[in-house]
């Protein structure tokens, strides 16, 4: 059995760009596991209590709940709009929840764990966190958000969280967190030692009151206690359903900012109510916009439903998944997600469903048999199914582009295959079996991969399914992924899957460029400082397929940082040595956390990129023109 959670998101603005991809992966989770025949419970939700949701609706002229109701509105009609396959949508107002928290106070307190005190320290309104001065940046700031903190005293009842250090620990030798790399962070964190932790507040009222036997409910239990026990109090196991067998969950997906919370304070509360821990808890980065953070001040937010109207829902799910390396940050262009869309779902994935189709029709009336397959293609064959396996792998370990990467490589096997093997000249030649052969080991890849792939694009495998006359399901998955069995095909016609993106959507001025490019003049060109630059050194970006980091040398021995988006094209260890061709008074800029100082030139040649270098060595800051 699967559980998979979101995290629940916390009702202070709409949702962003950060929330849609946590959900899709989820999505993404729980569509797999469904498809592989595991019973699956899919959760998301929002977090409605707490002191920045009092301030919020204030600010607003709202009650805190009519804000909350209003808030939560929002993300849930989003997840709807987006298809999102959740089995439980869960508040942390409703009134289930409530009394699972207050009885889960309870528990914990007759164990001797929650205790009654005095509380001083720096608070941050925003991670509704208290911290120590020493903990704090430029003497008042909070260490996570940045903003600033103000010294609350107030009574409190503390959990004793420094008593389940050494349990703590002892849970991650089972690998709970992933990546795997984040639990380092996490062991020096606790190995600094951990402070038995403040659980309630008296400074505001929006939350849920201590247990009335108590008889002190001027206290409101700690949000993220009252927050993180949502992924059990929505499973009702009050009434000992079905549900109860889906603990412990599976994987609780969040951001990195909530890492700490979901994987030292929870897994101590779960200990303490006596309930089970999850196997994995999975921390993803955050996303940027051109190498920014995005937030409203700089006006370069992006509601994920802008993206998804413009380039397609799907087309979106594919880019959040393939663009980054789960953990790592990434960062949105709108550049990269055209080039996605044309290079991969629309040639790579759309083009092969055509080419299959347009064959079949014309060679065999539509019929695909797969009886003389290996007999002529074992070799593809076994290529291609052990890219399948390794997406399988990797999937399981929510390595998410790796995993769409390796489905992607057992479609380029069927592309190349078609043109090592040219069918259309094969049929000239009296090879007409080798060439349906050659068909049907391409229907047949595609089929495979549109079954794994369907996860993610759900519609577009729908409509392969349909022109290739199949259907996925649990039992195809077993036949075709599992078992390496091959199909039978009755190929029709049908639409486009991915229409090639001539020009980009999201900005009016990027419009007005693909519509007419204005004439400078002489004055303007000469403006532009064009240099040659010796490669003293080149390497990849880690978390990025297509930025390269290059050391330039120019006159003098002055050297720069620039990065170029030509790592699909080049290998590194190849173009040190060379010569390029350099913007170099071009705006420093920051592109995925690194600063690039310049821009490297090259030249579209179909798909690829060619780097403009010169015909004979010159010196190093050679002026250019």
């Amino acid at each position: 059995m699967r559980y998979i959670t979101t995290p629940i998101y916390y009702v202070n603005d709409v949702p962003h760009l950060g929330h849609a991809y946590t959900t899709i992966i989820a999505d993404t989770l729980a569509r797999f596991y469904r498809l592989s025949g595991h019973k699956t419970l899919f959760l998301t939700g929002t977090d409605e209590h707490g002191q920045k949701i009092e301030q919020a609706a204030k600010n607003k002229n709202h009650s805190p709940k009519e804000y909350a109701d209003k808030i939560s509105l929002e993300f849930k009609k989003l997840w709807d709009e987006f298809e999102i396959s959740y089995d439980i949508y869960a508040r942390t107002t409703d009134e289930r929840h409530i009394k699972f928290v207050q009885q889960v106070f309870l528990t914990m307190w007759e164990k001797g764990d929650i205790y009654k005190g005095e509380y001083e320290g720096y608070y941050c309104v925003s991670c509704e966190s208290f911290f120590t001065q020493t903990q704090l940046t430029n003497g008042c700031g909070c260490p996570d958000c940045g903003k600033e903190t103000r010294l609350l005293k107030e009574e409190s009842y503390f959990f004793k969280l420094s008593k389940y250090e050494k349990d703590i620990l002892k849970w991650y030798e089972s690998d709970p967190i992933m990546p795997k790399n984040k639990k380092t962070e996490l062991i020096n964190f606790i190995e600094n030692g951990l402070k038995d932790l403040s659980i309630t507040r008296t400074s505001f009222e929006w939350g849920i009151k201590i247990p009335q036997n108590l008889n002190d409910d001027k206290h409101i239990i700690y949000v993220w206690l009252d927050a993180l026990f949502i992924y059990i109090s929505s499973l009702e196991l009050d009434k000992k359903s079905e549900n109860l067998g889906f603990l412990p969950a599976f994987v609780h997906l969040v951001g990195k900012d909530i890492l700490r919370f979901h994987a030292i304070y929870f897994p101590a509360f779960l200990m303490s109510a006596n309930l089970p821990l999850p196997k994995y808890i999975a921390a993803h980065g955050w996303w940027t916009k051109d190498g920014e953070k995005m937030s409203k001040s700089k006006g370069n937010a992006l509601h994920p439903k802008i993206i998804a109207d413009a380039y397609g829902l799907e087309a979106f799910r594919y880019f959040l998944l393939r663009e980054v390396s789960f953990g790592n940050d990434g960062d949105f262009n709108e550049a990269m997600l055209i080039n996605r869309i044309n290079a991969d779902l629309s040639n790579e994935f759309g083009n092969l469903l055509n080419r299959i189709v347009g064959m079949s029709l014309k060679y065999s009336n539509g019929e695909i048999l797969h009886n003389e397959v290996s007999h002529f293609y074992e070799a593809e064959l076994n290529e291609a199914n052990l890219h399948l396996q390794n997406a399988l792998e990797f999937i399981e370990n929510f390595q998410f582009n790796r995993y769409l990467e390796e489905l992607f490589k057992a479609l380029s096997v069927a592309n190349l295959s078609i043109s090592k093997y040219e069918p259309w000249n094969l049929i000239k030649n009296n090879g007409a079996s080798k060439a349906n052969a050659l068909v049907s080991l391409c229907a047949n890849i595609l089929a495979k991969v549109s079954i794994l792939l369907h996860p993610t694009l759900p519609k577009n495998t729908q409509k392969v399914a349909k022109a290739l006359n199949f259907e996925i399901t649990p039992q195809i998955y077993q036949k075709l992924i599992l078992q390496n069995s091959l199909l039978d095909f009755k190929a029709s016609a049908c639409e486009a899957l991915f229409p090639k993106v001539e020009k980009a959507f999201l900005s009016e001025e990027k419009k007005e460029e693909k519509i007419q490019i204005p004439k400078i003049k002489i004055d303007d060109f000469a403006k532009i400082e064009l240099k040659v630059a010796l490669v003293k050194e080149c390497e990849r970006i880690e978390g990025s397929e297509k930025l390269l980091k290059f050391i330039l040398e120019l006159e003098n021995g002055e050297t720069r940082q620039v990065l170029s988006g030509i790592a699909k094209f080049y290998k590194p260890e190849e173009l040190i040595g060379k010569q390029v061709c350099l913007i170099s008074n071009l705006k420093k800029a920051k592109i995925f956390g690194y600063e690039s100082d310049g821009m490297i030139l090259s030249a579209k040649s179909g798909d690829k990129l060619v780097l403009i270098s010169p015909r004979e060595l010159v010196e190093s800051g050679s002026l250019i023109g």
